[in-house]
């Protein structure tokens, strides 16, 4: 699971609004899925029961951390029905998949367990029998519900969730009037309209210093946005020392192993991907994918998105930072 990558940088909430239509802007937070949410909006009543019961909704429906969900159900062969946020979610993953190339597959949840970075540490299959059962692509979603490729197939869609979490927040928020947000879960933010400043939201995105015991936020940039999703995925914060190396969290589909972080035998040279897109689910499989790919390779990949840009911290051959920041749009 991803740590904060991104948060909202330099905002102070303004005095309730005296406004004729009543709306004041109003800041709910709490914890969710093993980390942290915030919202800033702009409504003319506190919406934070809503909030908790968007998110909860959500949770039922695709935490594989929670043993009733229905996506637990399903990896358990249960039931293989699919709601509206499973129907969501599995058509936005097979898309990514198929434009990152494969790097981008909830069915490698075996292998994230198998790594010791899921939601099971039980080791009952080595990593090339667990291959076998990789593959959204040769899942099927009909009107019978979902068709898994082998019966073992299991789904963890946390790459996702997070910024699908964000939007499904954001779109509760639209049905009440309002227009004007910030949702942020765990680093992935949706925004909307204006800040309470009346300008774009700011936010700021963290320079890549590697730590595996505590969050570090230090600035590399701070961009302007909204009507968008904005999400970051990082190398260098979740990772274990092995004696086979440094590994990742980040598990490769096509080779069932994690990311090798060492200098000298690195598999990828990209420390951290923001992404900005038309929804914070979108943003938050990219920048997911972009840490399995070459630079190039996420930049046509994220272009072939539609998103409008894509922010790359490079390691170099000198062990210095190389920023590649790139807008589509």
């Amino acid at each position: 699971m991803k740590n904060f990558i991104l948060f909202l940088a330099s905002l102070t909430l303004l005095p309730a609004c005296s406004s004729s239509d009543n709306k004041r802007w109003i800041s709910s937070q709490g914890a969710i899925w093993n980390t942290l949410y915030k919202a800033t909006y702009h409504a003319d009543c506190d919406l934070s029961d809503s909030i908790v019961a968007t998110l909860h909704d959500v949770e039922m429906s695709l935490s594989p951390f929670q043993s009733r969900s229905l996506i637990s159900r399903i990896n358990r062969g249960e039931t293989n029905s699919a709601d509206q946020h499973l129907t969501r979610i599995f058509l936005a993953s097979q898309r990514i998949n198929a434009l990152s190339g494969g790097m981008f597959d909830p069915t490698v949840a075996p292998l994230v367990n198998y790594w010791g970075f899921g939601y099971d540490s039980v080791k009952t299959s080595t990593p090339d029998s667990i291959m076998a059962l990789v593959g959204i692509s040769e899942c099927r979603l009909t009107d019978t519900g979902i068709h898994k490729k082998h019966p073992q197939t299991e789904f963890n869609f946390s790459a996702i969730t997070k910024g699908y979490g964000c939007d499904a927040v954001g779109d509760m928020f639209r049905r009440n009037g309002c227009d004007n947000f910030l949702v942020e879960i765990g680093g992935e933010i949706c925004v909307s309209g204006h800040s309470p400043h009346g300008r774009p939201w700011r936010i700021m995105v963290d320079a890549p210093h590697e730590s595996n015991d505590r969050i570090v936020h230090d600035e590399m940039m701070t961009i302007s946005a909204t009507d968008c999703g904005i999400a970051t995925s990082g190398n260098y914060r979740n990772y274990r020392l092995t004696e086979a190396g440094k590994l990742s969290h980040t598990i490769s589909p096509v080779t069932g192993r994690p990311v090798t972080l060492d200098a000298q035998n690195a598999d990828t040279t990209v420390l951290s991907a923001t992404v900005i897109a038309n929804t914070a689910m979108e943003a938050d499989a990219l920048a997911t994918a972009s840490m399995l790919l070459t630079p190039s390779a996420a930049e046509a990949m994220a272009r072939s998105a539609g998103a409008s840009r894509l922010i790359l911290a490079v390691s170099t051959a000198t062990d210095s930072l190389l920023i590649l920041d790139t807008c589509f749009q």
